[in-house]
């Protein structure tokens, strides 16, 4: 039908140019005809696809290689973090707690993914046990420098600690680094310090960034405070990662970094009430927040409001998102623990963020250990992010 009225209009076309040519009177009205044949045929037809032309299409979103955030399960009844970041055949590992048993926990979970055996990037944060006991392990079961080629290794700068287990951590650091790996202190990686980088690329648009905090070069009695912490961005999207940064490195984070929004931030020091203070939370603004915790432990006070995650961490956190994902809970079972969410995956191919949980999608607002011990604030956010999709996997 479309070919018919081509040749129709072909036809009329050439009839009224000899009409042109014959009367030169109306040389004006064939020239206004014509015209109007020409927009008819641009308005009517449509691509063979059968989608409209659309001269203001957006171009397409920049695509980035795929990431994959995953917060660990540690194995005990212990509150400890671990997180592997995931970028292709890159991976970055940081922290190793809670304790010496929890590689046996780790290292088989990080293994199915770097199956290379080649940790691109390890970052200790501090030297408190729940961060660093999996990378020494035991004889039983070898720990996160044993087990893999750790090629850059980053950590703190400074530390009060004399621990054996941070005795054990220096051992076993070094004899990675005789084995070849580079190690830099965070501090020497914000000043850019011989072959030491301020930001790396892990991918095309992916780059991990160390920030700045004073006390990278400054003494305090608060070993929390000399946390590493970092920014992972890909392209417009930011995922902010603290330690156990207390309030007052918190303030200075902000004072010294110029840092944006946040899709995603690990709850600072395990959902305690000393960290995820205003001051962070008003300008990072997260629209996901993972907590690598044993919820409801009494391992540091007997006091339930203050039992990681805290009433004052939901309090604050609130008011800016409700999802909030937390690795582990206390139980009355023989090993006294059992998985909340379980392990807790962020993948992002660009575009759209997801969630997924090995044990469950429940929000924390949502468990029933939140509805017998916590209070979600009245100027709490309560709706689902139209941003993050969430699923639950076996």
């Amino acid at each position: 039908m479309k070919k018919r009225k081509k040749v129709f209009t072909a036809f009329l076309a050439g009839l009224l140019a000899f009409c042109l040519t014959a009367f030169s009177g109306c040389s004006e009205l064939v020239d206004g005809i014509l015209s109007s044949f020409d927009k008819t045929e641009e308005s009517t037809e449509v691509p063979e696809d059968g989608e409209e032309n659309d001269s203001e299409t957006p171009p397409p979103d920049i695509q980035t290689e795929n990431l994959s955030i995953h917060f660990l399960e540690v194995g005990n009844k212990y509150t400890g973090d671990c997180t592997l970041v995931k970028v292709g055949n890159t991976e970055v590992l940081i922290d190793a707690g809670s304790r010496q048993g929890s590689a046996a926990t780790i290292v088989p979970y990080v293994q199915r993914y770097c199956t290379d055996g080649i940790l691109e990037y390890v970052i200790a944060t501090h030297a408190h046990q729940d961060h660093i006991a999996g990378f020494v392990g035991t004889k039983a079961a070898k720990g996160v420098f044993e087990s893999f080629e750790c090629q850059t290794i980053i950590d703190f700068p400074m530390t009060n600690a004399q621990t054996k287990i941070y005795q054990s951590y220096l051992e076993l650091r070094e004899q990675e680094v005789a084995s070849g790996a580079k190690r830099y202190s965070a501090l020497e990686c914000y000043q850019e310090t011989g072959e030491a980088k301020r930001s790396y690329t892990l991918a095309e648009g992916i780059t991990m960034n160390i920030l700045y905090t004073p006390f990278y070069e400054q003494q305090t009695s608060d070993e929390n405070e000399y946390s590493v912490c970092m920014l992972l961005s890909q392209g417009d999207d930011h995922y902010l990662f603290t330690g156990d940064l207390e309030g007052e490195g918190e303030e200075l984070l902000v004072e010294y970094n110029d840092l944006p929004k946040c899709r995603l931030f690990k709850g600072g020091h395990h959902g305690s009430p000393t960290s995820n203070t205003e001051s962070l939370l008003s300008v990072i603004q997260p629209e996901i927040v993972c907590v690598c915790c044993c919820c409801g432990s009494d391992e540091y006070t007997d006091n339930i409001a203050n039992m990681f995650p805290s009433q004052a961490f939901v309090d604050r956190v609130a008011k800016y998102t409700d999802k909030i994902y937390v690795t582990t809970i206390v139980s009355d079972n023989e090993q006294g623990f059992t998985s909340m969410n379980g392990n807790i995956v962020v993948s992002s191919n660009g575009k759209t963020l997801t969630v997924v949980c090995s044990v469950n999608d429940l929000k924390f607002k949502d468990t029933d250990w939140f509805k017998a011990n916590r209070v979600w604030p009245e100027n709490g956010v309560n709706s689902d992010n139209e941003n993050a999709e969430t699923e639950n996997v076996p």
